[in-house]
């Protein structure tokens, strides 16, 4: 997985929600579902491209899987954001000091 890949993933609205729901704690497909406008089944497909992108894990609960938010996931954007927010601070620093 690469940021783009995250980014990618949380473009979209819907699968922001269902991340955001996940990081408030592991939750199956029907209480996500309950709590967002779209049907179980577009949750599901949510929660493939989150998985592909390394954002969600599922464990089996009996007859349930249970998904969670795995904040490791976002590692790899959190640093490319960091790369270009300490170029932007530093560029800032320099334009302080000669202005």
């Amino acid at each position: 997985m690469t940021y783009q890949d995250v980014f990618s993933a949380l473009g979209d609205s819907t699968r922001r929600q269902v991340f955001e729901a996940l990081a408030d704690r592991p939750r199956a497909v029907g209480d996500l579902a309950a709590s967002l406008p779209v049907s179980r089944p577009a949750v599901s497909q949510h929660l493939k491209v989150l998985s592909d992108a390394g954002l969600v894990v599922c464990r089996s609960e009996g007859t349930r899987r249970i998904y969670a938010a795995r904040p490791e996931g976002l590692i790899e954007m959190r640093a490319w954001v960091e790369r270009y927010w300490s170029n932007i601070l530093e560029s800032f620093a320099v334009e302080v000091a000669e202005g």
